[in-house]
């Protein structure tokens, strides 16, 4: 665990995600421990959308909620033609992108 993160706090900020993408009907949503294997994040949350379109709806709708819970995003990257966006909130990463990216890169 950072310093400036507690449990308690993480586990918040995961379930805000988790739920927010669950919300917009996100695909195959994966929590990774992370913590162990890098001093950057402790959690990766991947989510596959359908479309391109979907995938920015589900960007948009997490950082809205996360912000609105309190959590400041610190990068958001992957363009509104993108077939993948990312949320860093420190922490936690958000990867989202389109079920044929994932296949691609085997996660």
């Amino acid at each position: 665990m950072t310093n400036t993160m507690t449990e308690e706090r993480l586990k918040e900020c995961l379930a805000v995600v988790e739920n927010t993408l669950d919300d917009m009907k996100a695909k195959n949503i994966t929590v990774l421990n992370v913590e162990n294997l890098t001093d950057v994040m402790e959690r990766i949350v991947i989510a596959d959308g359908t479309s391109k379109r979907h995938v920015r709806a589900m960007a948009d709708s997490v950082g809205a909620e996360v912000k609105q819970a309190g959590f400041m995003p610190l990068g958001r990257e992957g363009g509104s033609v993108s077939d993948w966006s990312l949320i860093v909130l420190g922490f936690v990463v958000v990867h989202m992108m389109v079920l044929a990216l994932l296949l691609f890169f085997d996660l």
